[in-house]
């Protein structure tokens, strides 16, 4: 392929993919959660190295940060700039909580590295610790929607006490695999930190 198709392809997956983020918030500012149908598996997982670009968010800024986010993430090739790649996978890694989910947070979407890997300028390393986490797999569909509905679950399910911990707010992360490579069928891993 061409580099100007290439380009084109690269712009036309980086556009939809934002679309579908925009949506996915957009839907879970309205949604309620369907009464705790997702029952989450509980996992210790070892700690691993992530190199991306960052914000500083909030769910009420996320409407418009984060599809921002990802459209640069693409635009700028990011993925192609990161060094020492451990998979395909792309990460995206909530930590930094001010407080809880309501409160302000980094947002990082990136990838995983092996450890000791350096970021290139403009971006930025984040260590995910080894931990306890609750691992919720979203239903398959618009990545927008699945996500947004897994994350309302997930708040329901720790209003409830139905997340297998309580949570850490020191990171949360979603892996977006091959499953998740069609932005219109969709599925997402979210592995969120709990005691």
């Amino acid at each position: 392929m061409k580099s100007g198709a290439s380009g084109r392809l690269l712009r036309r997956k980086s556009s939809a993919f934002a679309l579908a983020v925009t949506l996915m918030l957009m839907a879970g500012q309205r949604l309620h959660a369907q009464g705790g149908t997702l029952r989450p598996q509980i996992v210790e997982r070892d700690g691993f190295t992530v190199i991306g670009i960052e914000i500083r968010t909030s769910n009420a800024e996320a409407a418009t940060a984060i599809p921002r986010e990802w459209d640069r993430f693409f635009k700028e090739s990011i993925p192609g700039k990161t060094p020492s790649r451990a998979d395909a996978d792309f990460v995206v890694v909530y930590s930094g909580y001010a407080t809880d989910h309501y409160s302000d947070y980094d947002y990082l979407i990136g990838s995983r590295v092996r450890d000791g890997s350096a970021a290139p300028e403009g971006m930025v390393v984040k260590q995910v610790p080894k931990a306890r986490y609750a691992v919720v797999t979203t239903a398959r569909g618009p990545v927008g929607k699945v996500v947004s509905e897994a994350w309302q679950s997930i708040w329901t399910l720790e209003q409830s006490g139905g997340l297998g911990g309580r949570r850490t707010y020191k990171a949360d992360f979603e892996v977006y695999d091959q499953r998740s490579r069609d932005p219109n069928n969709s599925q997402v891993d979210i592995y969120v930190g709990v005691e």
